[in-house]
Protein backbone atom coordinates (compact mmCIF):
# COMPACT_ATOMS: atom_id res chain seq x y z
CA UNK A 1 0.00 0.00 0.00
CA UNK A 2 1.29 3.86 -0.89
CA UNK A 3 2.01 6.35 1.79
CA UNK A 4 -1.29 8.24 2.54
CA UNK A 5 -1.84 11.60 4.06
CA UNK A 6 -4.23 13.21 6.62
CA UNK A 7 -4.73 16.88 6.99
CA UNK A 8 -4.32 18.25 10.54
CA UNK A 9 -3.73 21.44 12.61
CA UNK A 10 0.14 21.58 13.27
CA UNK A 11 -0.46 22.64 17.22
CA UNK A 12 -2.93 19.45 17.58
CA UNK A 13 -0.11 17.33 15.87
CA UNK A 14 2.37 18.10 18.12
CA UNK A 15 0.26 17.46 21.48
CA UNK A 16 -0.84 13.87 19.66
CA UNK A 17 2.96 13.56 19.40
CA UNK A 18 3.70 14.41 22.69
CA UNK A 19 1.04 12.18 24.20
CA UNK A 20 2.12 9.47 22.24
CA UNK A 21 -0.79 8.79 19.93
CA UNK A 22 -3.06 10.81 17.85
CA UNK A 23 -6.77 9.83 18.33
CA UNK A 24 -9.52 12.40 17.02
CA UNK A 25 -12.85 12.94 17.59
CA UNK A 26 -13.61 10.89 13.89
CA UNK A 27 -12.55 7.48 15.53
CA UNK A 28 -15.13 8.12 18.22
CA UNK A 29 -18.26 9.43 15.86
CA UNK A 30 -16.86 7.77 12.69
CA UNK A 31 -14.49 4.94 14.08
CA UNK A 32 -11.55 5.77 11.87
CA UNK A 33 -8.77 8.68 10.98
CA UNK A 34 -9.67 9.89 7.61
CA UNK A 35 -6.85 9.90 5.22
CA UNK A 36 -6.23 10.69 1.88
CA UNK A 37 -4.08 9.30 -1.23
CA UNK A 38 -2.32 12.09 -3.03
CA UNK A 39 -4.65 12.75 -5.84
CA UNK A 40 -7.83 12.68 -2.65
CA UNK A 41 -6.27 15.45 -0.74
CA UNK A 42 -7.43 18.60 -2.22
CA UNK A 43 -11.29 17.42 -1.95
CA UNK A 44 -11.38 17.26 1.80
CA UNK A 45 -8.82 19.80 2.11
CA UNK A 46 -11.42 22.20 -0.02
CA UNK A 47 -14.45 20.93 1.40
CA UNK A 48 -13.82 21.02 5.04
CA UNK A 49 -10.80 22.98 5.80
CA UNK A 50 -11.17 26.19 3.53
CA UNK A 51 -9.91 29.31 4.81
CA UNK A 52 -7.76 27.41 7.67
CA UNK A 53 -4.66 28.52 8.61
CA UNK A 54 -1.62 26.34 10.45
CA UNK A 55 -2.58 23.37 8.77
CA UNK A 56 -0.22 20.15 7.49
CA UNK A 57 -0.49 17.11 5.91
CA UNK A 58 0.90 14.08 7.73
CA UNK A 59 2.70 11.64 5.18
CA UNK A 60 1.70 7.78 6.91
CA UNK A 61 3.90 4.83 6.20
CA UNK A 62 0.86 1.99 6.69
CA UNK A 63 3.47 -0.56 7.15
CA UNK A 64 4.10 1.21 10.48
CA UNK A 65 0.47 1.70 11.34
CA UNK A 66 -0.43 -0.25 14.39
CA UNK A 67 -4.48 0.08 13.93
CA UNK A 68 -6.27 -1.19 10.86
CA UNK A 69 -6.25 0.40 7.76
CA UNK A 70 -9.23 -0.50 5.39
CA UNK A 71 -9.68 1.25 1.78
CA UNK A 72 -13.23 2.72 2.15
CA UNK A 73 -15.67 3.36 -0.62
CA UNK A 74 -16.72 7.03 -0.99
CA UNK A 75 -19.18 8.42 -3.30
CA UNK A 76 -17.02 11.46 -4.74
CA UNK A 77 -17.56 14.52 -7.59
CA UNK A 78 -14.87 15.69 -9.99
CA UNK A 79 -15.56 17.86 -12.84
CA UNK A 80 -19.21 16.77 -12.27
CA UNK A 81 -18.95 13.52 -12.67
CA UNK A 82 -20.02 11.10 -9.87
CA UNK A 83 -17.49 8.06 -9.04
CA UNK A 84 -16.94 5.86 -6.27
CA UNK A 85 -13.02 6.62 -5.19
CA UNK A 86 -11.47 4.20 -1.95
CA UNK A 87 -10.07 6.27 0.75
CA UNK A 88 -7.59 5.29 2.82
CA UNK A 89 -8.87 4.64 7.20
CA UNK A 90 -7.05 3.91 9.96
CA UNK A 91 -9.70 1.85 12.47
CA UNK A 92 -8.19 3.10 16.09
CA UNK A 93 -5.38 5.83 17.21
CA UNK A 94 -2.71 6.78 15.00
CA UNK A 95 0.88 5.89 16.34
CA UNK A 96 3.09 8.81 15.98
CA UNK A 97 6.12 6.66 14.73
CA UNK A 98 4.24 6.06 11.78
CA UNK A 99 4.36 9.28 10.55
CA UNK A 100 7.15 9.68 8.32
CA UNK A 101 6.97 13.33 7.14
CA UNK A 102 5.31 16.44 7.12
CA UNK A 103 4.56 18.76 4.32
CA UNK A 104 3.29 22.29 4.88
CA UNK A 105 -0.24 23.29 3.64
CA UNK A 106 -0.88 26.87 3.46
CA UNK A 107 -4.75 27.82 2.07
CA UNK A 108 -4.53 30.16 -0.73
CA UNK A 109 -5.49 33.71 -0.50
CA UNK A 110 -8.89 32.78 -1.64
CA UNK A 111 -9.18 30.33 1.17
CA UNK A 112 -9.20 26.98 -1.09
CA UNK A 113 -5.99 25.13 -0.94
CA UNK A 114 -3.82 23.46 -3.93
CA UNK A 115 -1.58 20.61 -3.92
CA UNK A 116 1.90 21.17 -2.54
CA UNK A 117 4.81 20.46 -4.62
CA UNK A 118 5.97 17.52 -2.62
CA UNK A 119 3.39 15.97 -3.43
CA UNK A 120 2.41 16.53 -7.06
CA UNK A 121 5.22 14.33 -7.99
CA UNK A 122 3.09 10.84 -5.94
CA UNK A 123 0.28 11.37 -8.53
CA UNK A 124 -0.22 8.25 -10.40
Amino acid sequence: MEHFYHIIDRDEWERAKSNGSYRPESVESEGFIHCSYPSQVLMPANFLFRGQSNLVLLEIDPDRVSAEIRQDPVETTRNGQSAQEYYPHIYGPLNPDAVIGLVDFPANPDGSFSLPPELQGALK
